[in-house]
Formats: C-alpha cells, sequence, structure tokens
C-alpha cells in the first residue's frame, strides 16, 4: 500500500500519513498550473510546499515517491509500472468529481484506490448531512451559515460557557465594524523569505509558465508581481499562526471589515494559504486563538469574529460546494452576461477603490474578505458580470483560491449568482466603501453624488441594478428598506439614473474582457 498525498493535504498530524508509516506518493503534474492563468505566486506556494513536504518527510526516513510530470496520468503510469497493482490510499479531495476522476485514473494505470475521510476540516459530511436531515432540509438545501455555526460552537465547545454563548451572545458582527484613525499604525505585516527551493521553484515558474504568455493576464506588469511572501513549510506556518495570535488578533475585531489604502492587511491573519494547502489545521488555528484568549484576555469580539470565519463560515463553505455542486458552478440566477471587465487584471481604473484593491490583487495575490466581497464582487455584480466570469478571475488571482472554498463565496455570496449560500445580494452603493475605507477621500469621483460625470460609478449602478431586478428582490424581506428609498426617487431622477449607468457601463465594458476557460483546481487531475 502507498499513501497518495496531493497538493493541498499537505499534513502530517492526520489522515493515512499519519496513520501508516508506508510509503508516498506524490505526483507534481504542471497540467493543473495551466488550466487558468494563475498568479505566479499561487503557483510557487503550491509547489514549493510540495517539494518543501517531500523533502521533510524524506529527512524523516519515510520513502516518498515523487514524480515530476505533465499530468496525474503519466505519474500514475509511472507509478503502477514501477509497482504493479498497488493500493493507493487518499483523503477525499474536496473539488468536485475529485475521487471519481482519481479512481478511474488509478483503475486504468494498473491499480486501486481507496479513498477515506478528509481530515483536514472540523465537521465531516456525514455530520452535516445528518444533522440537516434532521432539520428537515432535503439534499440540495442548506441551513442558514448562521444556524450551522452555532451548530459547530455547540459540537466543538468553543467559546460556550456550558449551554449559552460565553458572553451570551454569538456573534459580535455589529461589533467588527470600525475604521482606524488616519494616525493608526498597524503590525508589520509578516514575510517569509524564500529559501533555496521557493527560489528554484520561483525561478522554474517564470520561465516554464510565465514567460508563455503574450496576453493578459501574464502580459505586460502582471508578469512582475511583488516579493513572495507565503509560508510553504510547516514550521513557517506555525510562525505565521503565532505572530497572528502574538500581535494582531487583540484588534481584529475591530478592524475586521475596514480598508484602507496605505495598510493592505490591517490585522487579518494571512493564515488562509497554510490553511488551504493543509500545512495547519483549523482545530490548531482555532485553539491557538482561544487560548491567547484566555491567558492574555483578548476582546471577545476579535475572537469570536476570528473564530466565525474559521468554524462557521470556512466550513459551511466547503459544504455547500459539497451540496450544490455541479449546479452552482454556472449558477446565475440574476442573468448576469456582461464579461470581465480587462481592469480587474490591470488594475488601470480612476476609481481608488477598485484601482487599490486590484493593484494589490497583481502584487501579493491577496486581498481581505471585505475587498472581496464589497469592492471587487460587490461592483461585478452591479455591472452585471457573469458569475462564472468573475469567478474564474478569483480562481487565476488569489493565492488561497481552491474551487470548494472559492466558488461558493464568488457564486453564492459575492454575485448572488445562487441564493444557496445567502438570501439576499451584497451590493450596496459608495456609502459602504466611504464609511468603511479612506478610498473616496483621494479619488476623482464623488461619492455623495449618483448623477453626473463626477458621481461615482457605484452608485448609479446600485440604484440601476435595484430597478432592473425589481421583480426579483422587491419581495425579499431584507430588501425593503432600500427598495423604499429607491420608490423615494421620482421619474426625473430614475430615468437620469438609468443614463448614468448606461453611460459607466459602456464606458467600462468598452475595452473588452479576458476571459480564460474555467478548471478546477484539482493538481492537474484529468
Amino acid at each position: 500500500m502507498t499513501v497518495l498525498v496531493l497538493g493541498d493535504q499537505l499534513t502530517r498530524r492526520v489522515g493515512p500519513v499519519a496513520e501508516c508509516e508506508e510509503p508516498v506518493l506524490m505526483i507534481e503534474a504542471t497540467a493543473f498550473a495551466r488550466k487558468l492563468p494563475y498568479h505566479p505566486h499561487k503557483l510557487v506556494a503550491v509547489f514549493s510546499a510540495m517539494r518543501h513536504y517531500r523533502d521533510a518527510l524524506r529527512a524523516d526516513g519515510r520513502t516518498v515517491h515523487y514524480h515530476q510530470v505533465e499530468t496525474f496520468r503519466e505519474g500514475f503510469e509511472a507509478h503502477f509500472t514501477a509497482h504493479p497493482g498497488d493500493e493507493l490510499v487518499v483523503m477525499e479531495p474536496p473539488s468536485h468529481g475529485g475521487p471519481a476522476r482519481l479512481r478511474d485514473l488509478v483503475a486504468d494505470c494498473g491499480g486501486t484506490l481507496r479513498v477515506v475521510e478528509n481530515d483536514l476540516f472540523l465537521s465531516t459530511p456525514v455530520a452535516f448531512d445528518e444533522w440537516a436531515a434532521e432539520r428537515g432540509l432535503d439534499e440540495d438545501e442548506l441551513p442558514r451559515q448562521e444556524t450551522f455555526y452555532r451548530w459547530m460552537r455547540e459540537r466543538t465547545g468553543y467559546l460556550m460557557d456550558g449551554d449559552e454563548p460565553v458572553g451570551g451572545t454569538w456573534n459580535y458582527d455589529e461589533d467588527n465594524r470600525e475604521t482606524p484613525p488616519a494616525d493608526y499604525d498597524p503590525p508589520d505585516p509578516p514575510a517569509f523569505d524564500p529559501d533555496e527551493t521557493t527560489r528554484e521553484v520561483r525561478d522554474w515558474v517564470e520561465d516554464t509558465f510565465v514567460g508563455s504568455y503574450d496576453e493578459p493576464p501574464y502580459g505586460g506588469d502582471w508578469a512582475d508581481p511583488g516579493s513572495f511572501r507565503w509560508p510553504v513549510t510547516r514550521e513557517g506556518a506555525e510562525r505565521a499562526l503565532e505572530t497572528f495570535v502574538d500581535e494582531r488578533l487583540s484588534a481584529f475585531g475591530d478592524y475586521q471589515d475596514a480598508m484602507c489604502a496605505d495598510d493592505w492587511l490591517l490585522h487579518h491573519s494571512l493564515l488562509s494559504v497554510p490553511l488551504n494547502l493543509g500545512l495547519l489545521h483549523p482545530r490548531e488555528v482555532v485553539e491557538s486563538a482561544l487560548a491567547a484568549y484566555r491567558e492574555q484576555d483578548l476582546p471577545l469580539n476579535s475572537v469570536e469574529g476570528f473564530l466565525r470565519q474559521v468554524v462557521g463560515w470556512r466550513e459551511f463553505m466547503r459544504h455547500a460546494y459539497r451540496r450544490e455542486m455541479p449546479d452552482m458552478a454556472t449558477a446565475n440566477q440574476l442573468d448576469g452576461d456582461e464579461p470581465l471587465p480587462d481592469w480587474y487584471w490591470t488594475g488601470e481604473t480612476d476609481m481608488a477603490c477598485l484601482s487599490d484593491v486590484v493593484e494589490g490583487v497583481r502584487t501579493r495575490g491577496y486581498s481581505h474578505h471585505i475587498e472581496r466581497l464589497m469592492v471587487l464582487s460587490n461592483f461585478a455584480t452591479l455591472l452585471g458580470v457573469e458569475p462564472a466570469a468573475l469567478d474564474r478571475w478569483f480562481h487565476a488571482a488569489y493565492v488561497d483560491a481552491f474551487d470548494w472554498v472559492t466558488t461558493p463565496n464568488v457564486v453564492g455570496m459575492g454575485t448572488f449568482g445562487t441564493d444557496a449560500v445567502s438570501t439576499k445580494p451584497y451590493v450596496s452603493s459608495a456609502n459602504y466603501i466611504q464609511r468603511m475605507s479612506d478610498y473616496c477621500g483621494n479619488c476623482v469621483y464623488d461619492p455623495d453624488a449618483t448623477t453626473g460625470e463626477r458621481a461615482c460609478p457605484f452608485n448609479a449602478l446600485y440604484w440601476d441594478f435595484l430597478d432592473r431586478h425589481e421583480d426579483r428582490l422587491r419581495s425579499n424581506h431584507r430588501m425593503g428598506l432600500v427598495y423604499s428609498h429607491l420608490d423615494s426617487k421620482d421619474d426625473e431622477e430614475r430615468a437620469a439614473i438609468r443614463e448614468r449607468a448606461a453611460t459607466v457601463h459602456e464606458r467600462l465594458l468598452d475595452s473588452g474582457s479576458v476571459r480564460p476557460d474555467r478548471g478546477l483546481d484539482d493538481f492537474g487531475v484529468d
């Protein structure tokens, strides 16, 4: 028997690698890197983490069969030529259809595959499905995320005082909407200098992938991002967790939703990359935060806010994806049919918020959750972009993007392509951006104006969005207030809004778009 380790399962603490001393098989398939025009830092993170994991196992005396090939098929063929009839065991990959594709490939190449539970999550599919069935939900239905979050708190005992939440309240989201003062100086973001292995991978990625593209997004400035800064080893991941808990967790809650042009990180954790690669387990991440809460008397709203992201939202996204795919990938209930504008790749727009956030993504392959939801996804939704087109961009642009987490976040919540995840679209005018950021003060557009040449494009697009989707959204109980505001506008004002929105549409979409084919992040399984 041989343990098959995939590129997002780089753990030695749970699963088959931890449970037995059998040889390990790893396949570095470059076909994965060609499915989309990925950010170079994503490719460096995945391949460097895989090679470091291999070397750490070998240093401890484990046998590792490591194949650097174009496709998974080539890797399996090489393995079963050397080990005829071998049985492989693997933790279940979270990508839709991944287990079936792996089984078929292994069988075609002369072996057998046993798929076991993926232990890199805090909740299992069986437990979730049984709980959902007890609530009267069908297999393709989901509970509300808040209901799931409370169930998870009760199951794990995290921040619980008997049967009640610590502090008497489940959710402190309303306390997590502060903006830092103008002279605020947050802790410096952590960075992990590339070692020899990472430098070799970086050079290989630049020569093999980046240099092979003449068109956007790799053409032009995108081909020269900032310095690689992500942890790619277990030791680096542990240091990333330690620095977050020690330096940034205490104020995480207050500034969780804030956006600052000069402070791209503020107090966010930067743990999504090592979590999604398997270098950290969500249990140790949460329990480190809870230990600091007890020992250092950290603010409850910060610890609960972080707990909600990991225990509530991340776990919920996994089950939403699992139960709603494959339909979720192409869901488009608002009939968005516009292409994604080129400037999502280049950052060449004079809207200060969008320009800064896209520039950060181009440089680092990262932006925090509010920038993803209320700037990038919000604007694409107002513009009427096809959800799958935005989903493709997120997959390509972000270092931490993998299909199981990105698709439900973008299609489900970000664009309201389906109502399986959220009960209303998360859209807003410039008012939200102005309240939660410092972008508007340095922008050429007026956030308080809806019509006119200098009116912020968010405003006309917002009201036009509500007008266009009135039949679908007015009956939504969470949309009543905004429709009452729309009703207060007379015919002349609504006509001016429609005219301004049409102008914005024409200008923003006139330059065309980049629309790469969509591919799943399953590390070259084909």
